[in-house]
């Protein structure tokens, strides 16, 4: 299995639960792995061939921008149903930080795999 990846993709949403985090937008960063067959790609050295980084990042990012959830783990399901069903990846791999939520810390989210590894 190859994998493609995006690493600390930072984006601003409305996501939390307290009444003054549902006026304000926060940053979220994503780390992705996504499983795909890189060989035909490299042979035939065509984008057409592999999977688009690009395509998957700016749908990632008008989704997020445009969403407003409570839970991390509710964004990072929707993200996972996007790439798998959009992007027909059949595994994925996302971590989603909430960058400042904990005091003390970097971040806080979840890491979340989908689909099968082949």
């Amino acid at each position: 299995m190859d994998v493609v990846y995006i690493k600390e993709l930072k984006i601003e949403t409305v996501i939390g639960i307290f009444d003054w985090e549902r006026k304000i937008k926060q940053t979220v960063c994503l780390d992705l792995e996504l499983a795909n067959d890189n060989s035909v790609a490299a042979e035939n050295d065509s984008i057409n061939d592999t999977l688009d980084y690009k395509s998957v990042a700016k749908r990632i990012i008008g989704f997020v921008e445009e969403s407003s959830f409570q839970l991390v783990e509710t964004l990072a399901e929707e993200i996972a149903k996007i790439v798998l069903e959009e992007f027909h990846v059949p595994w994925m791999r996302l971590r989603l930080g909430k960058t400042g939520a904990l005091r003390g810390a970097v971040d806080v989210g979840v890491i979340i795999e989908r689909g099968e590894k082949t």
